[in-house]
């Protein structure tokens, strides 16, 4: 199979299926353009070897057609600041008004058609859609990790009308590798860290990575449902007692398979779920009534720290408290400056998930660590061992 980078693009128009699905404030401005630049290295691949680019890409969740909200045309000019050139902007994304655009474009030339999802056959994975979208380009690049999981026209379907070229972008590549070597081929010891409010959302996760990990940190709202299987009081803590046998069989499964399972023995509970509420430091085990576990306390972030920083390989999904409040962001902070420390030291690190990232973006730390996935359902449905129809597309 060809890949990006020994195919010749010389006088051919690449399709290149991106994903530009960034948050827009009230005034259609970009809030967070990680997904942009992400995008960027692909494009200028394509234009130094003497090709053209058609961006193609949704935004937002538009359901009745075109909206002016999730238009495309809010995020062309971020691309032109990024790439130092013109973009062109076609009107839709099939029909005449793409069919012209392409037509007219050079080599050297970048277009960016407007939001896929302003017709519903793209989410369909509609056969018709795909050919006419197919019909705009001489090759397809997918380098959309974010709706690899997604069978839908432009990001699976679309792979039929390219036998001999379809490509990965250059993010899809690094994405594939980084979750490749820390699920296939991690140095060990390999610890996991597992955060969030529900079990029941990360339980096939879970249990996928309890035949691969030596450790596995579970933290969040997940953990008092733990805690209350093992006969504790949580308050009011989030708890699913409705999952109280699966909390009991996963710490089974991890003494059968000698994973070392770290929970935390140390929680900041609060009496209000705001971050003006009174705060103590409590045993997991022994919530008082009407207060809440918020975060993880010093001594098991200290716990955490040892675990983390003495692993070779490690995999970071959802914060360990609600660092959404500064109160109790000091656990998911401290999490994250213990995988920069062992990256430093030599560790691969991989964060991915949109709360993980959120949170190392805004403790600046995205640069210490090794990798930071623009995939949130995606990379957990490949870590939970699902083949990706975006990426079975390329390598069918």
């Amino acid at each position: 199979m060809k890949t990006i980078n020994d195919y010749d693009f010389k006088g051919k128009k690449a399709l290149v299926r991106v994903d530009f699905n960034v948050p827009l404030d009230s005034l259609s401005r970009i809030t967070d353009d990680t997904r942009v630049r992400a995008a960027i290295p692909t494009i200028q691949k394509v234009l130094s070897g003497g090709g053209a680019v058609i961006l193609m890409s949704h935004l937002g969740r538009p359901k009745k057609g075109p909206e002016e909200a999730s238009s495309l045309k809010h995020v062309r000019g971020r691309v032109e600041e990024l790439l130092g050139l013109p973009v062109k902007f076609a009107a839709d994304c099939i029909g005449v008004p793409a069919r012209e655009a392409a037509a007219a474009l050079q080599p050297g030339e970048v277009l960016l058609l407007e939001n896929l999802r302003f017709h519903p056959e793209e989410e369909k994975g509609d056969e018709a859609f795909a050919r006419e979208l197919a019909s705009l380009g001489d090759l397809w690049i997918n380098d959309a990790f974010g709706t690899a999981h997604r069978a839908h026209a432009s990001t699976a379907i679309i792979a039929r009308f390219f036998p001999d070229d379809k490509l990965f972008g250059l993010l899809m590549m690094n994405e594939i590798a980084s979750v490749d070597k820390v699920m296939l081929h991690p140095e060990r010891p390999f610890t996991a860290i597992m955060g969030g409010s529900k079990v029941s959302s990360k339980i096939n996760i879970i249990m996928n990575l309890l035949d691969k990990v030596d450790n596995l940190i579970l933290g969040g709202g997940m953990v008092y449902t733990f805690m209350k299987a093992r006969g504790g009081q949580v308050g009011a803590s989030v708890c699913e007692n409705d999952k109280l046998p699966l909390a009991l069989d996963i710490m089974e499964a991890a003494g059968k398979k000698g994973v070392n399972l770290v929970l935390s023995h140390q929680t900041v509970a609060s009496d209000g779920f705001n971050n003006e509420a009174n705060t103590r430091i409590v045993d997991p085990m022994q919530i008082p009534d009407g207060w809440m576990g918020m975060d993880i306390g010093p001594a098991t972030r200290d716990t955490f720290a040892r675990v983390i920083e003495a692993s070779r390989t490690i995999l970071w999904n959802g914060p360990v408290g609600v660092f959404e409040f500064p109160r109790f962001a000091a656990g998911t902070r401290a999490v994250a400056e213990s995988i920069a420390r062992a990256t430093a030291n030599g560790a691969f690190s991989l964060i991915g998930g949109g709360d993980s990232v959120a949170a190392i973006n805004q403790f600046g730390l995205e640069k210490q660590v090794s990798y930071v996935s623009t995939g949130g359902g995606a990379l957990l449905e490949y870590i939970e061992g699902i083949e990706l129809p975006g990426i079975a597309a390329i390598r069918g």
